[in-house]
């Protein structure tokens, strides 16, 4: 199992060059606790929640090893048995590891954890750090299983969760948990096939649009590709996005996305025959000094044996276009062909299939999902895979990295002394180095290379937060190293600070003259 021990780094963005590597180690132990795998930055308490092994902490952000409260969230006696009798070991599975730690409000922590192979919820009171015992089903909204892979946002109170929806994670699930209007995805191929998920996130629709558009979370996964069909599976890395306004239909995918599609992410350099199949982890930047949000993702080789890895960065607005503009593929029946899937060039049906309701949409008296003929509504069902893919900026990874395979990534802007403003990268690797590069115009520069660790364990977790203490900015990034068999007994959370001064001192013209994107 992939288990994980936290780490959390201090750093300013630009290092100061006369202390590069002033950094020392500071271990945070429970006895008998493990699996420090879910994490959630409160930067105005200054506090860090760590979801473990039938355990909550909350720490002191700027020295981990100060724990303000912790609460425990054990699982009975019966359910372990009852987890054991369906052929889990007692002593590992059958326990409850939370996965789900999200701002339910300024009060509460909507929480969720594997509960023994029977997922369950509650509400962790901030003020008090005690659990409200609702004891929700968590089916669907957490993992059944502690290694399946899973990601959730919380929108406006409602949870967005990517998962399985069963013991036996067969079959995976794309759903938002609200009391009003649950909705799902269908259990068919077409719409996901085998997938490994990765990360969620919801993009706001910017107030002043004149289309009147909506709000849209984002799943990012690599799955098992429909288009083709091969000895081997074919893994392909998708985007799939869904409507905050969607409601289903009203007799076609009553209570399940009407607006949900998906596509293939490219990352790949088809004329030196590199394709980068795996998106590992990907990173939403956000800033009011961006036109739109940029995309970050790290992929590899479905097959590493050449020890590869890129990083690729898409525009939003590339996403949308691609979604609100693109062909749509459908399946066919081609003998002695590994193509399954083509490009639909037939009618498409108005208002257009997946589309969120908008300012267009409501003008011909749409003004709900619930609303939309079923000839739009099959289609979408029937349809709902993207014949155009979302292609990176340059039209080509940011940078291609030999002799490392990437796992994590977070990024943030920084202010050159000439004004101009630079993507900061820090990426984790599966040999536990942190890699801090630059993104500039025609590609990325690996400014240092950290070996956090000497028994090169996996990154698993990057979280990035900045603070402003004084006029110095204060990075801070927390860490979880994989841990391989051994994950199951005693682990530290660890804290590495690292000593810099704040603000513009390192990025000068040398520094940005390398332009090839491998290294």
């Amino acid at each position: 199992a992939n288990i994980c021990t936290p780490v959390f780094l201090v750093n300013s963005l630009l290092s100061d060059p006369h202390f590069p590597h002033a950094f020392h180690l500071v271990h945070f132990q429970e006895p008998e606790i493990s699996n420090y795998s879910t994490l959630l930055l409160d930067e105005d308490r200054d506090i860090l929640y760590v979801g473990a092994r039938e355990v909550i902490f909350a720490l002191n952000s700027f020295n981990i090893v100060e724990k303000k409260e912790e609460v425990f969230w054990k699982v009975t006696e019966d359910k372990k048995t009852k987890c054991a009798e369906k052929g889990k070991s007692k002593q590992t599975e059958c326990l409850n590891y939370v996965r789900v730690l999200q701002y339910l409000n300024d009060t509460l922590l909507y929480v969720c954890g594997t509960n023994a192979f029977q997922p369950i919820c509650d509400h962790l009171n901030l003020a008090t750090f005690k659990l409200m015992g609702r004891n929700e089903d968590g089916k669907g909204r957490c993992p059944f299983d502690p290694a399946q892979s899973f990601t959730s946002v919380m929108v406006d109170g409602d949870l967005y969760s990517a998962t399985s929806y069963n013991f036996l994670g067969s079959e995976p699930i794309i759903s938002r948990n609200s009391l009003q209007n649950p909705l799902r995805t269908e259990y068919a191929i077409p719409w996901l096939n085998e997938p490994n998920f990765i990360f969620a996130d919801v993009i706001r629709a910017d107030p002043e649009s004149p289309d009147e558009d909506d709000d849209k979370v984002y799943f990012f996964f690599t799955e098992v590709s429909v288009e083709y069909e091969f000895l081997n599976k074919l893994m392909i890395p998708r985007i799939a996005r869904v409507c905050k306004g969607d409601q289903g239909g009203h007799r076609t995918l009553q209570k399940k996305w009407t607006t949900y599609l998906k596509a293939r992410l490219f990352c790949s350099v088809p004329e030196k025959n590199l394709f980068f199949n795996i998106v590992n982890d990907i990173f939403i930047l956000k800033t009011s000094n961006l036109k739109e949000p940029v995309i970050y993702g790290v992929f590899t080789p479905q097959l590493n044996n050449v020890g590869l890895s890129a990083v690729c960065a898409y525009n939003i607005s590339t996403v949308e276009d691609v979604f609100a503009k693109g062909k749509y593929m459908q399946s066919t029946t081609v003998e002695q062909s590994h193509t399954k899937w083509l490009r639909y060039n037939g009618e498409i049906p108005k208002p257009r299939p997946g589309a969120c309701i908008n300012k267009e949409a409501k003008a011909e008296n749409f003004k709900s999902t619930l609303n939309l003929p079923d000839k739009t509504l099959q289609f979408v069902k029937d349809h709902p895979l993207m014949d155009d893919s979302v292609t990176p900026i340059g039209d080509r990874p940011r940078l291609i990295k030999r002799d490392v395979k990437y796992t994590q990534i977070v990024v943030d802007q920084v202010r050159a002394l000439n004004g101009t403003l630079y993507d900061v990268m820090f990426i984790g690797t599966d040999q536990g180095a942190l890699h801090k590069a630059i993104s500039y115009e025609n590609g990325m520069h690996i400014m240092e290379e950290i070996q956090l660790f000497p028994n090169f364990d996996s990154i698993q977790t990057l979280l990035l937060s900045s603070k402003k203490v004084g006029l110095n900015e204060v990075k801070e990034i927390v860490v979880i190293l994989g841990g391989g068999e051994e994950a199951w007994g005693n682990q530290s959370l660890q804290y590495v600070k690292r000593q810099g001064r704040a603000g513009n001192q390192l990025l000068n013209s040398e520094m940005m003259a390398e332009n090839s994107i491998v290294c």
